[in-house]
């Protein structure tokens, strides 16, 4: 072999490595799933599934190249309000062999870490990671779990009274319908300041993650002006419970999320979880891009919407300030 052949022959081979595992690459196809505390699994499923977070995520994902048929298999679940599926049902995902876990809220992500210390844990829904031992801190993880935060602090809390007074200025004692560990951690101690500061009476209503009867039983016998509910996943997953309450009670009531509102509560201020949805496609990418879970810092959010019931204001004879109605990210009429 003369030096040019060989040249030519030498540079072949060394291009066939990078092309053959790019081809390898490009031929892959990854196994995503994706798991809900409550949502009706029907509605999270197919090409454009009806849920809305779940079709930002997939959108993103296509956008950045995953389209299920093609090279992603989308393996979405639920535990439609069933906690105790969490740990059956994450077992089977990684029986599946799953690329990688998307799991909501702090409870199915502490299920899901003793469940896989392998598999890469993508989270959302999740309340101070790293005060719950979810990750080290939030800069720098540490093991198989990332995400996005749901808070971008306790200051968030406050912020919801503040909004809740400015919409119904003469409230002066407010229900709050959280557990114990609600009152007592950062989120719930931020919302009493606030309450203080806006002269605004505070009272817990105690619920357990399945019983709100006695809570409910309080709040009727305390005739509170309105009803405060803080970011939890029972909460969450009992907002129609909560709702049909505080429509049965002649209640006000202030949310996190726009769901609740949806459902008929009169008012939510949180994050924009749609927008969350987007940038969990983004983890899930640098993930299967070769990133590590432990080197992707925790997000916290940044963007957040003010959603108001028109109709349930108007079902209560209250009228919102029509200043803060234009402020309103949503007024459902």
């Amino acid at each position: 072999m003369d030096r040019r052949a060989f040249i030519v022959a030498l540079s072949g081979g060394l291009l066939a490595g990078p092309l053959a595992a790019e081809a390898q690459l490009a031929g892959k196809v990854w196994r995503i799933g994706l798991v809900f505390t409550t949502a009706p699994v029907d509605q999270m499923s197919g090409l454009r599934p009806v849920h809305p977070l779940v079709r930002s995520f997939l959108d993103e994902l296509r956008a950045l190249g995953y389209v299920q048929r093609r090279n992603l298999v989308f393996e979405p679940r639920s535990a439609e309000g069933r906690f105790e599926r969490f740990r059956e049902i994450l077992e089977g995902l990684v029986s599946l062999k799953v690329d990688v876990l998307v799991v909501n809220g702090n409870s199915m992500t502490q299920v899901a870490k003793e469940v896989t210390r392998v598999v890469p844990i993508v989270m959302a829904f999740v309340n101070d990671p790293a005060r719950d031992g979810l990750v080290a801190t939030l800069a720098h993880p540490g093991g198989n779990v990332t995400g996005v935060a749901s808070t971008a602090g306790s200051e968030l809390e406050g912020k919801r009274v503040e909004l809740l007074k400015e919409a119904l200025p003469k409230i002066r004692r407010v229900a709050f319908l959280g557990t114990k560990s609600d009152w007592e951690d950062p989120f719930g101690r931020s919302t009493q300041a606030a309450a203080r500061a806006l002269s605004v009476t505070l009272i817990p209503a105690e619920h357990t993650p399945d019983e709100y009867g006695y809570a409910f039983a309080r709040i009727v016998h305390d005739h509170p002006d309105a009803l405060l509910v803080p970011n939890t996943t029972s909460n969450f997953a009992r907002r129609h419970l909560i709702v049909e309450f505080a429509t049965k009670s002649r209640l006000p009531s202030m949310g996190y999320v726009r769901n609740f509102t949806e459902d008929g509560g009169l008012m939510s201020y949180g994050p924009d979880f749609r927008d969350q949805y987007r940038h969990l496609a983004v983890y899930v990418d640098k993930i299967l891009k070769g990133a590590k879970p432990a080197d992707l810092p925790v997000e916290q959010p940044t963007k957040f919407e003010l959603v108001i019931n028109l109709k349930t204001a108007k079902a209560l004879g209250l009228t919102i300030p029509p200043s803060l109605l234009q402020r309103a990210d949503q007024v459902i009429e």
